[in-house]
């Protein structure tokens, strides 16, 4: 595994050392864990804007949607056990 070395202020230094006293983990795996957790939140991010990015032209090329309104009921029935109805797309621009 190659090396890469991080710059870290002594205040930080402390910090993450004082965070994993005593819990059976290096300071070195504590800083791994939390690069590796940070990429893919990093990565999440990217392809939900991605996703919405293609949802967007999507709407904008066909001019329909689901309406907040339908949506919101349909969720509120199945999380209350109650059957639903799935929203219909619906036009919103002539």
């Amino acid at each position: 595994m190659p090396a890469t070395t991080l710059k870290l202020s002594a205040e930080l230094k402390e910090r993450i050392k004082a965070v994993t006293d005593g819990t059976g983990r290096s300071p070195h795996a504590f800083m791994v864990e939390a690069i590796e957790q940070q990429t893919l939140l990093a990565e999440q991010r990217r392809a939900f804007v991605a996703d919405a990015l293609k949802a967007r032209r999507h709407v904008l090329t066909t001019g329909k949607a689901y309406a907040f309104e339908d949506v919101k009921a349909y969720y509120a029935a199945l999380a209350s056990g109650k059957p639903a109805r799935r929203p219909r797309l619906r036009r919103w621009r002539a």
